[in-house]
């Protein structure tokens, strides 16, 4: 494993950095497996766990703050709420514990399960002029893997230890993911002052029931 903040720019101070995340601190699911993965590799001084209060899985980086207008932030979270009406509560899976070089995640499934959510949050970034476009020509970007991150590898360090210690696999269970929120990251990513700007519930909203208008029309009920 190697050290995820060796090289890795971050804000300065009073900037932030903005990010659309699924908060999941109130996820008792989350939150104990999280727990136990926190005991499992609690000997590990080149570690940095993430505190429970901000387990998150990442959608979207929108870049910072103070490089982002106004209306261009008011616009994509109008759209994102346009976007995300048809969108209901999501239920996925926790697992299998996922070893990357920079960090340990838990996996959430199965695949494709939030790509909806994720596709309008990008859609409505794209359509405010912010973030990456919804989609363009080019080469496949890598494709997108859910995850919760338990822990950041703080420094240089064989991974054996690590996941002799965690193993490849937890308890599985099933949450509901029923938000999503846009935070502002202030400073340093490990300092963890987060401020949630925006929280976006996921409850699908019925279509206008239409009836027959005595020409044979339809006009709203």
């Amino acid at each position: 494993m190697k050290n995820r903040w060796e090289s890795r720019p971050e804000p300065g101070p009073g900037q932030a950095q903005l990010y659309w995340h699924v908060l999941m601190r109130d996820q008792p699911q989350v939150c104990a497996l999280a727990a136990v993965a926190r005991q499992r590799l609690a000997a590990f001084a080149g570690l940095h766990l993430t505190p429970e209060r901000w387990l998150h899985l990442s959608v979207l980086r929108v870049g910072l703050a103070g490089e982002i207008p106004q209306a261009g932030l008011e616009a994509m979270v109008t759209h994102a709420r346009e976007r995300l009406r048809p969108a209901g509560p999501v239920t996925a899976t926790l697992g299998p514990v996922l070893y990357r070089p920079e960090a340990i995640a838990l996996e959430v499934g199965p695949g494709g399960v939030l790509d909806p959510v994720r596709a309008a949050i990008r859609a409505a970034a794209g359509a405010a002029g912010l973030g990456p476009p919804a989609a363009g020509p080019g080469p496949a970007a890598e494709p997108w893997v859910p995850h919760v991150t338990v822990a950041y590898s703080t420094e240089d360090q064989p991974a054996d230890p690590v996941i002799a210690a965690l193993g490849r696999e937890l308890p599985a269970g099933q949450i509901t993911i029923d938000s999503v929120s846009l935070v502002a990251q202030h400073g340093p990513e490990r300092e963890w002052a987060w401020q949630p700007l925006v929280t976006i519930p996921l409850r699908a909203q019925p279509a206008p029931v239409t009836a027959p208008s005595p020409s044979g029309s339809s006009r709203p009920a």
